[in-house]
C-alpha cells in the first residue's frame, strides 16, 4: 500500500539523522497521499538505522491504522490535525532540534534577523501558547496540533511553515516530505543565527520590511525571480 509514499517518508525520515536534527528516536516525519486520505508516518520507538519502508504505518485521517503491523508515532494527532487544517500541505517533520528547541522552550518567537530567514519565512516563526492543564490531561498530542493551527490564525501556513510547540519543540511541514525537511534544517539554522545574533546584538530588532518583502517573494510567488524557469 502506498509502496512510493512510503519509500519518500523512510527517506525524509533518514535524510532528518543526517541532518542532525535528531538523536536516537527522537522526531518523525509523515506523509500525506490527499488523493487517497491516508497518511503514511514513521513508527513509534524504532530505531533509525533498522527501519524499512515495510516498518511504516498507514492510516486514515482519523487515526485508524489501515496497513501495517506497528504502532504508528505517538504525535500522530498533532500531524493529522495539521493535515486537515492545512489543506496544501504534504508532509509534516517533528524534531527536537537544538536551537529551535530552545527558542521553543524559552517560549519565544523567531525574529526575522535578516536575508536567510526571509529566503524562506515571511515573517516570525510562531511560538504556540502553553497547554492548559486539561488540554495536557485530556488529548494532549490533539490539543498541540489544535495550539499550532490555533497560532496561525488567518495567517498563511505556507509562509512560515513551521511553528514551535511552547516547552516542546519544532513542528516543520511542505508540500512534501522532502520538502518539510528542507524546512526543518533551515529552520534549525535560522535559529541558531538569531541567537548568535542577539547574542552579539541583544537590541536587534530585526530585518526591514523591505529586505524581508525583497528576499521572500523573489523565492516565493509569481513573480519570483529564483533558479530556473521550468521549461
Amino acid at each position: 500500500m502506498l509502496r512510493e509514499l512510503r519509500e519518500q517518508v523512510l527517506e525524509a525520515n533518514l535524510e532528518v539523522v543526517r541532518r542532525g536534527l535528531v538523536l536516537y528516536t527522537f522526531g518523525n516525519v509523515s506523509g500525506i497521499s490527499r488523493e487517497d486520505n491516508l497518511v503514511v508516518i514513521k513508527p513509534s520507538g524504532v530505531p533509525y538505522e533498522r527501519m524499512t519502508a515495510d516498518d511504516l504505518v498507514v492510516t486514515d485521517l482519523d487515526g485508524n491504522r489501515v496497513w501495517g503491523e506497528l504502532r504508528p508515532s505517538s504525535d500522530l494527532s498533532t500531524h493529522l490535525h495539521l493535515y486537515r487544517s492545512f489543506r496544501e500541505i504534504g508532509g509534516v517533520v517533528h524534531t527536537h532540534s537544538e536551537f529551535a528547541t530552545a527558542w521553543a522552550q524559552a517560549r519565544r518567537p523567531i525574529p526575522p534577523m535578516g536575508t536567510t530567514h526571509a529566503d524562506y519565512f515571511y515573517g516570525p516563526v510562531p511560538v504556540t501558547r502553553e497547554l492548559t492543564p486539561d488540554e495536557i490531561d485530556r488529548d494532549y498530542v490533539h490539543a498541540t496540533g489544535a495550539a499550532i493551527v490555533e497560532c496561525f490564525g488567518n495567517r498563511d501556513p505556507m509562509e512560515a511553515p513551521a511553528a514551535l510547540v511552547a516547552d516542546h519543540g519544532p513542528f516543520c511541514w511542505g508540500r512534501s516530505p522532502d520538502d518539510a525537511v528542507h524546512n526543518a534544517v533551515v529552520l534549525e539554522t535560522i535559529a541558531r543565527m538569531a541567537m548568535y545574533t542577539l547574542s552579539l546584538q541583544p537590541a536587534k530588532v530585526g530585518v526591514s520590511q523591505a529586505l524581508l518583502d525583497r528576499h521572500y517573494f523573489r523565492k516565493h510567488g509569481q513573480a519570483a525571480t529564483y533558479g530556473q524557469q521550468e521549461q
